[in-house]
């Protein structure tokens, strides 16, 4: 499997699929389409196509995985596909390119994901093989909105070389698909992201059969993810980060412990403690999961106090339980006493309640 992948990747890039003649019509209208000056489609030579990866280190190594070879497998077809339907690789200045309008990721920077260097890294050796889809942005002229590919685009910013892209007029809703389509056979974003993606679609306003084909779910899954949106603070949410290993059931379970105001500044008090911001986001989720389930203790129960005659003589206890108090004779005392202690006791607390009253 994983060496048919190699093969078909290494087929197209090696010039022997060339674009049809219907793209070749298309590329000459594309300026007037987009308004970007052409260039010719990326093609890598067969020589360098040939020429295998030299393997330097652990992150190298997962790069030659089967996960990593499905990815590029999956480049390889969306670039195919482009192709043949007549769309051009152009490149461009990255600083021209704006994120998409709606995040979809809970982390801000990538220095320290594996996965991100390793990209980082592949292209740096063997070039960008996958184009970004870019659309002119709607607001600023001369620049470009992101559909996807966000992560190739800051790779290629991180090493300061113009990005390979795909310019495609999309209207909101085609962005958003396109944005989702991409994560969906990506499966790169975590249940937390995709819950707070669909939770931004949600307040822009995007009807929610929309939201569902951008994440690619049914009608009861996209309730849930929007269920969790609602009960995690995105503060909490970005604190803790993707935290990939962590599932559906287990964010349902945290959002119900964020259901009041207590448990919320709780939350964000251990987001603080320098344990949590030394941890990793799956370790974030589960100290902030294990502070909140902590159950609190018991307060101990107040000591009786002993009631002493005028000789000195413990004759009673007196207990106090919150609300509740109530004295307990000694074995010994006279129950004349007791049944004396009992009418006086009435004729004081109607006394005291008169006053209250009056």
């Amino acid at each position: 499997m994983a060496g048919n992948r190699k093969n078909e990747l290494r087929a197209l890039f090696s010039g022997n699929v060339a674009p049809t003649a219907p793209a070749a019509e298309a590329d000459d209208k594309a300026p007037a389409a987009t308004g970007v000056q052409p260039v010719k489609p990326v093609v890598v030579p067969a020589a360098q196509a040939d020429v295998p990866r030299a393997a330097s280190g652990a992150i190298k190594a997962m790069g030659l995985s089967l996960g990593s070879i499905t990815r590029e497998a999956e480049e390889a077809r969306a670039l195919r596909e482009a192709l043949h339907q007549g769309e051009r690789v152009v490149e461009l200045d990255p600083d021209l390119i704006d994120a998409s309008f709606v995040g979809d990721r809970l982390t801000d920077g990538e220095t320290d994901d594996p996965e991100f260097l390793a990209l980082a890294d592949s292209i740096r050796d063997s070039g960008q093989q996958s184009p970004i889809l870019v659309r002119p942005h709607p607001e600023k002229q001369g620049r470009y909105q992101t559909a996807y590919g966000h992560r190739r685009l800051n790779a290629v910013r991180s090493l300061g070389i113009k990005v390979k892209a795909i310019v495609r007029p999309l209207s909101d809703d085609e962005l958003v698909l396109a944005q989702g389509k991409e994560n969906a056979e990506r499966r790169n974003l975590s249940f937390i992201e995709r819950a707070m993606f669909a939770s931004a679609l949600a307040d822009r306003g995007f009807d929610r059969k929309v939201i569902g084909e951008a994440l690619a779910v049914q009608k009861s899954e996209l309730s849930r993810l929007l269920q969790v949106a609602e009960g995690v603070p995105p503060v909490i949410a970005r604190a803790i980060g993707p935290a990939p290993k962590v599932g559906r059931e287990r964010w349902m379970a945290f959002g119900a412990l964020l259901e009041d105001l207590a448990a919320v500044e709780t939350a964000q008090e251990e987001c603080r403690s320098r344990r949590f911001l030394e941890a990793e986001s799956d370790q974030r989720f589960q100290i902030v999961f294990t502070r909140l389930s902590r159950k609190p203790k018991p307060e101990a129960a107040a000591k009786p106090e002993t009631l002493l005659d005028a000789g000195g003589r413990a004759f009673a206890k007196l207990k106090r339980d919150g609300k509740n108090a109530r004295i307990e004779f000694s074995a010994d005392v006279d129950p004349a006493f007791i049944d004396e202690v009992v009418e006086l006791l009435a004729k004081r607390h109607a006394v005291f309640a008169a006053g209250r009253e009056g």
